[in-house]
This record gives structure tokens, C-alpha cells and sequence, in this order.
């Protein structure tokens, strides 16, 4: 039954894209990667081709695999990372190897838009100059210097594990969110961090960036990954497509970073600036919502993503407490099966169904839907193991059917304890839907990305007290479901 579920739940996955949909840009979730996707987004609708853009989509290895399995057409990424981090281990020495390897995964790249942004260290330029910091391997002989690095870059091919190996490095690192990496810094609790080479904090928080002597770092020329597919089914998108190499400088990209990230204009509008060259107006953007707005529409989004998870798994769990009950020998299994599901790291789940599922809301649900079984099952079977077995032996007496006891005595019964594990589901569902943003599904998750990626408390805020609103609401909402449900003698 639970497979069965998990394979219907695509179809409920409300407005998930389909590969049978238009071609959709995709980015990131930084900065940078969402321009340079708006840019190409304004270019495309200035030529009459109107693509969305799903922004923010997740990290590399998320997005790529978007790409292969066709959820997505086009991304920005960069030959450094596609090298060393999707093709790892791969020996791909040039351009057209690169290329050829890409196109066997169906896969093209556009030449390089004309900018690198490769990884590099830095610390505060008082720092370097107190502590004498000025290459990497500098680092070797200050052991008590504390490293802040970004999740992705720890775990990378072409990251910390490789950096540390190859500079000797005696230091440790802990993982946190990029943009935090820079407060961090500015803040005093952390001396070296890793930036791009194009990021505006550099220049902002007065950073001094170490130099790599070694040549650790590869080449990172940014560039767009496409499907070769689109050749046949939107022709005139490659040209454009491929007119973008060439066109955007080091120093265009770091003010357009700055623009968005320091003087915190809109993504949209700084792209479309630099889409607007002097021979004519920008493409018109559409109408920016208000705060009322978005908030509407992000929590009309959570609610979607909460109801059709608990929805799905009350149809699996209300069953599975009722055989759990029923049967004592699959008791056990079947509420040990339901623990070890909530074991599992709620991050690492909602990754786990990317390859069943793809991204967006369908491995959203599918997470969701799998941590709801264990209030539901145990508060369904702690309620109907609690009855009276005098009850049950008078039910029994009066002749009533297997089916006859559990629907008029044990489930009337067991009701206000299963009603109490479906609320501890629902509340529980309403904080973990916020991750699903990480994986392109939206709702209240978003801002709080973003307002952690623009350092802009304002959007933190914007996701986060709705999203305890619809807490305090589902609880409200099945306190008085209750009272309507629950025969008054039953109540607690």
C-alpha cells in the first residue's frame, strides 16, 4: 500500500512541470545564478520566447540532475564545477572533451559568458595583516585559525577535502550557509572562509583573499548547460542562447552581485538593466507583487504541500494502526518500520526522493507523507490497545462482527488519541514543508531562503511568521474538529 501511495503521488504534485511542458530556465540558489538565468529569461522574451524561470532550484547536483532527467532545459554553471563535481574522477582535459562528455548525457554547454568566478579564501584584511596571511599555504603554520566554509564547498570534489590534502592544512572546517559565512567573518567568530572570486562582499566587508600558490583551483568559466533536445523543439532559443558567450565581463557580473545583494535591488531589474543596452527599452517585467500577495501565495502553497502529505498518509497509516492492532505479530514491525522513518534526517529524505521523484513538490509530499506515518500509526494503536478488553468482551457478546466492533465500538473509541497523533502530524508537516523550498517546491521556505541569501531580516520574517500562524491555525483547526468528531462523554 505504501508503494502504491508513493507512486500516485506525482499526479497530486499541484503545477509540477512535466517534460510534455514548455522548456523551463532554472538557477541555483544563489545569487549570481539567478541573474544570470534572468538575464537569459529578458533576452528570450525580448525575441518572443517566454520561458519560466524556477528560481533558486537547489545546489549543483540537484539542478543537474534536473537537467538530465529533463524537469529543466537550461541552467548557469561553471566548467570548474561541471569537471570536478559532476564529472569527478573523469578525466576531461578540454573544451571539446567537455562538450563530448556533456553531449553523451544529452547535455550541451555555450561558450563561456565571459567572466570567471573561481573559489578562493579570505579573511578580514586586519587579520592578514596581523597574522601575515597572504597564500594559502600560510595557513599551514596557524593551526588555531577557525574556518567557516560553505555546505557545498566542504563536500566537493574540487572542495575542503581536496584543499586540505593538497596544501596540508591541519585546520578543521564546519559546514554553514555561504551568505552566514560572511557575518560570520565581519562578526569575529570565524578567520577564513571560502568566497567567489566575484562576490560583492569581498569589496564591502574589506576582505583580503589569499592567493592559491599552489593553483589548487581550477577554471571556472561560467556558461549555460543545455538539453540538445531544444534544437528540435524551440530552434530559435539556441541562437540566442548562444549569443550570451562572450557578452558579460568580471567586473559587469560583481556590480550586478553588488546591485542585488549590497544595495538590494531586485534580481529581475538589475537583469534587466544590463539586458537594457542603450539600443532600446527592457524587457517590461511583470507587475512585482506585495507583501500581502506573496505571502497569500506562499501559504496557499504550504497548505497544498501539508494537505495532500497528510492526506495521503492518513489513507496508509489509519489502515497500518488498525493491522497493527488486529494482528500483534506484524505490531511490532509495523510501528519499528514507521520509528526508523522518523530516524531518518529530514534534509536527507527530502534528497533521498529527488530520484524517484525529481524536484519540487512531488519529493516534497513524498517526505512529508512518510513523516506523518509514526504519530498517526502509534497514536491509532496506543488508542485501540488502551480499550477496556471488558469493552471489547461485551462488544463481542452482543454478537457484533470483526467489522461491526471496529467501526461502532474500537474506532469511536480510539478517536480522541488517533485525532491527537493526525494534529502532531499536521504541526510537524507545517515546520518541515519550509525545507522543501530547498528543492524547488516553494511555499513559506522561500523567503526565508531568500531573505538569508539577501541578508534581508524582513523576508526571514515574511516566511517564518506565517508559517507559525498555520501552525497555530492546523492546531486550532483539529482542537475544534474534536469537539464536532468526538462524542462528548469521549472527550478528554
Amino acid at each position: 500500500m505504501l508503494i502504491g501511495v508513493l507512486l500516485f503521488l506525482p499526479p497530486l504534485a499541484m503545477g509540477q512541470e512535466t517534460q510534455a511542458d514548455q522548456p523551463v530556465i532554472a538557477s541555483k540558489a544563489f545569487t549570481e545564478s539567478i541573474i544570470l538565468s534572468e538575464i537569459l529569461r529578458l533576452k528570450l522574451q525580448a525575441a518572443g520566447i517566454d520561458l519560466p524561470h524556477r528560481r533558486a532550484l537547489g545546489g549543483t547536483r540537484i539542478v543537474f540532475d534536473a537537467l538530465k532527467s529533463g524537469e529543466i532545459a537550461i541552467y548557469p554553471d561553471y566548467t570548474g564545477t561541471i569537471r570536478h563535481e559532476i564529472y569527478a574522477g573523469e578525466d576531461l582535459p578540454d573544451a571539446q572533451t567537455l562538450r563530448d562528455r556533456l553531449a553523451r548525457d544529452g547535455l550541451g554547454i555555450t561558450g563561456s559568458l565571459g567572466f570567471e568566478n573561481s573559489f578562493a579564501l579570505a579573511t578580514r584584511s586586519e587579520m592578514a595583516q596581523k597574522r601575515g596571511l597572504k597564500q594559502i599555504s600560510d595557513l599551514r603554520t596557524q593551526p588555531d585559525l577557525v574556518f567557516g566554509l560553505s555546505n557545498e564547498f566542504l563536500d566537493r570534489g574540487d572542495g575542503w577535502r581536496a584543499l586540505k590534502g593538497a596544501y596540508d592544512l591541519p585546520q578543521s572546517a564546519n559546514g554553514l550557509q555561504h551568505e552566514l559565512s560572511y557575518r560570520g567573518l565581519a562578526a569575529g567568530r570565524l578567520d577564513i572562509i571560502d568566497v567567489y572570486s566575484t562576490d560583492a562582499e569581498i569589496a564591502f566587508y574589506d576582505l583580503a583573499v589569499l592567493d592559491d600558490d599552489r593553483r589548487f583551483f581550477p577554471r571556472y568559466e561560467a556558461v549555460f548547460l543545455y538539453r540538445l533536445d531544444l534544437a528540435r523543439s524551440q530552434p530559435a532559443l539556441i541562437p540566442i542562447l548562444q549569443d550570451l558567450a562572450g557578452q558579460i565581463s568580471s567586473d559587469q557580473m560583481r556590480a550586478m552581485n553588488k546591485a542585488v545583494k549590497i544595495d538590494r535591488q531586485n534580481e529581475s531589474r538589475v537583469a534587466a538593466d544590463f539586458v537594457d543596452d542603450g539600443s532600446g527599452p527592457a524587457p517590461i517585467l511583470a507587475a512585482q507583487q506585495s507583501r500581502l500577495e506573496r505571502v497569500w501565495g506562499r501559504s496557499l502553497e504550504h497548505l497544498a504541500l501539508v494537505a495532500v502529505s497528510l492526506g495521503a498518509a492518513l489513507l496508509v497509516a489509519v489502515p497500518l494502526a488498525i493491522a497493527a492492532f488486529r494482528l500483534p505479530a506484524l505490531g511490532g514491525p509495523i510501528l519499528g518500520f514507521v520509528g526508523l522513518l522518523q530516524t531518518v534526517p529530514a534534509l536527507a529524505l527530502f534528497v533521498f526522493m529527488i530520484p524517484l521523484l525529481g524536484v519540487g513538490a512531488a519529493p516534497t509530499i513524498a517526505a512529508l507523507f512518510l513523516y506523518s506515518l509514526l504519530p498517526i500509526v502509534r497514536n491509532g494503536h496506543a488508542g485501540l490497545t488502551g480499550i477496556s478488553g471488558d469493552l471489547q468482551e461485551s462488544a463481542r457478546a452482543l454478537g457484533l462482527s470483526s467489522w461491526a466492533r471496529l467501526w461502532r465500538i474500537e474506532l469511536p473509541l480510539a478517536l480522541p488519541t488517533l485525532l491527537a497523533g493526525i494534529k502532531t502530524a499536521a504541526v510537524i508537516n507545517v515546520g518541515a514543508a519550509t525545507l522543501g523550498a530547498l528543492i524547488g517546491a516553494g511555499g513559506l521556505g522561500q523567503p526565508i531562503l531568500t531573505g538569508i541569501r539577501l541578508n534581508d531580516m524582513g523576508l526571514i520574517l515574511e516566511g517564518a511568521i506565517p508559517a507559525a500562524g498555520l501552525a497555530l491555525l492546523v492546531t486550532g483547526s483539529f482542537d475544534l474538529a474534536g469537539r464536532w468528531l468526538i462524542p462528548r462523554g469521549l472527550r478528554l
